[in-house]
């Protein structure tokens, strides 16, 4: 570009157009990415925007040069020699692509979390948990898609997402079914995808698709049960009912499913896995509930706890209510600490909802799967732990919450291959579980294979951003690895403020900055000593000062941090497992010493 093309670009101002046109084209971007969310758009939505704002900078470009803006007023700018006609329009187009084109990169390629329209897809068809389709589709096998909400009230979605849970829970205890797990099947919703390919994706040789309509007390319910392998249609049912049997609704649905696949009925005391909910309201905050909690981050952990506790407080005899506050309490507990003066994270009152949830329902898997996961994460009732979570199995099978658990007790026990071999088990059930994904990475980081686990740990992340752990894991692989600066940005990623310092303080140590690390780890310190005292033991350790870090490891052990249960696979501790201090740690815990 010549010199005096440059100057008479500075006379009509055309790079300050571009600069405004920037800025103005950043703050729409920056709005439009909450409204998605907000409103479910799909992700294209804002590929199509970034690129409708790119053509907008030659359009910029071209006003700028024909036209001025002198005492308020809009004239036509004095012509100038030179470039004219073709040329002229060449290099006006040419700069306003140039002027577009980093930002169209960075968005649509280079920008943390983004990703290609396909992509989310691939990683389900890839994710290293599932095992091939063969293994799966051998047995009876079905996925329980969200029925279609027809009503004209929108607050009904959670209704007909709770019917669909509802049937999906009934069918997981039939002996012999193989059942896609609730997170897999709901990631289709709102998709309008062919359904010999949803069964492809999920492994499974049938899809249970349908619609719910909801007029004043009534409800219409339509169920298709449909063969993957070539879309035909095997058995379909319309029921009518009023909204007071729904429940019975729900268990005359899925009988006749299973009647269609001839495998063996629920028996008859298996009325409903949920058990009797009287109150409509209670049933949708609970709903809402599980919704919530598997966000992974402190918002998610506490808006979850209020709606179970607002069911509780409908229905105080309702178990999976019950059972869901011992989850998200413990969540909660867990981020903002369990120290509190308020008590309202007290752990002892976590465990009695747990409790409750059995008492009130001794026949449901909910409870004993609650309570032997905190039992798991934060006692020594490593007994207890596993009888609560083989009861829950025992009563349904197919549940992969417990089954994940029992791959942290095993874990926990230091059978690290067992543990790998459950949470497999538990994403094959739910093959786009969270919970299962971020755990199998961690496992795989314990047993020394970091790769593995830097890979789960990436994929989980780009389907779920908000969860905290998925970030730190992937953290603590890219540091193993030596790759500091992806580690660091991945530490960003975590929505959990302690998760983001503990890597900031590892990283600096990593790269020989052992001032910046120690501010840091001081900060941590002064900031959520309680709640952090396992990971502060955990960055001691990685810096070689065993001294600290036991020092800190035998005040997690007497708050009872759950981290405590990483003792024996936690990668970050290999410095220490020589030492006698270790050994005592481990049988202070109940834990095996070999």
């Amino acid at each position: 570009m010549s010199l005096p093309l440059l100057a008479e670009l500075n006379r009509r101002r055309v790079f300050r157009a571009i600069v405004g046109y920037g800025i103005a084209a950043f703050a729409v971007l920056q709005i439009i990415e909450p409204v998605m969310h907000g409103l479910h758009w799909p992700e294209a939505v804002l590929s199509y925007v970034v690129v409708a704002l790119a053509l907008g900078f030659p359009l910029v470009v071209a006003l700028a040069w024909v036209f001025d803006v002198k005492a308020g007023r809009i004239e036509r700018t004095a012509p100038a020699p030179g470039l004219r006609g073709v040329r002229l329009a060449a290099v006006i187009i040419g700069i306003g692509v140039l002027a577009a084109a980093p930002g169209v990169v960075w968005y649509l390629f280079l920008r943390p979390g983004a990703r290609s329209p396909l992509s989310e897809d691939a990683m389900r068809a890839k994710l290293e948990a599932v095992p091939p389709a063969s293994d799966i589709r051998a047995v009876p096998s079905i996925a329980v898609l969200p029925l279609v909400n027809l009503s004209r009230d929108p607050d009904q979605e959670f209704f007909a997402d709770g019917l669909a849970e509802e049937l999906l829970n009934l069918l997981a205890k039939v002996p012999g079914l193989h059942v896609a797990g609730r997170t897999s099947s709901f990631s289709f919703k709102g998709r309008n995808e062919d359904l010999r390919a949803i069964g492809q994706k999920l492994s499974v040789k049938t899809v249970l698709e349908g619609s719910v309509q909801r007029a004043g007390d009534r409800l219409r319910i339509t169920t298709q049960l449909i063969n993957a392998a070539d879309g035909y249609h095997l058995w379909s049912e319309t029921y009518d009912r009023k909204l007071t049997d729904v429940f019975a609704v729900q268990d005359e649905i899925a009988r006749s499913v299973v009647a269609a696949l001839k495998v063996q009925l629920l028996p008859e005391k298996a009325a409903a896995l949920e058990g009797p909910a009287t109150n409509p309201d209670a049933y949708a905050q609970v709903l809402l509930g599980r919704h919530l909690i598997v966000r992974g981050s402190l918002e998610g952990y506490q808006l979850a706890l209020a709606a179970f506790r607002k069911a509780v407080e409908l229905d105080p005899k309702y178990a999976p209510a019950w059972a869901g506050v011992a989850k998200a309490s413990f969540h909660v507990g867990e981020a903002v600490g369990w120290h509190l003066e308020s008590r309202e994270n007290d752990f002892a009152r976590t465990l009695a909802a747990a409790d409750k949830a059995i008492e009130l329902g001794p026949d449901l898997a909910d409870g004993y799967a609650a309570r032997g996961n905190l039992r798991v994460l934060k006692t020594t009732d490593w007994a207890g732990a596993q009888a609560d979570l083989a009861r829950a199995l025992a009563l349904s099978p197919g549940n992969a919450d417990a089954i994940g658990s029992q791959g942290d007790l095993l874990a926990t026990l230091g059978r690290l291959p067992e543990a790998i071999a459950a949470l497999r088990r538990a994403a094959e059930l739910d093959p786009l579980s969270v919970h299962a994904a971020w755990r199998l990475a961690w496992f795989h980081l314990g047993a020394g294979h970091v790769e593995e686990a830097r890979e789960i740990a990436r994929r989980t992340l780009e389907l779920f951003p908000e969860h905290a752990h998925a970030a730190r894991t992937l953290g603590f692989a890219l540091l193993l690895e030596g790759s500091l600066d992806e580690a660091q940005a991945a530490f960003q990623r975590s929505t959990s403020e302690p998760f983001r310092e503990m890597g900031t303080a590892l990283v600096e140590h990593a790269r020989g900055h052992a001032r910046e690390s120690q501010q840091v780890l001081e900060h941590i310190i002064a900031t959520s000593g309680k709640e952090s005292t396992y990971q502060i033991a955990e960055i001691y350790a990685f810096r070689g000062e065993r001294e600290r870090a036991f020092e800190w490891l035998e005040q997690s052990l007497e708050l009872q941090d759950a981290g405590m249960r990483y003792l024996k696979h936690d990668p970050l501790l290999r410095s220490l497992r020589a030492d006698p201090r270790y050994i005592a740690l481990l049988k202070k815990m109940n834990l095996p010493l070999d």
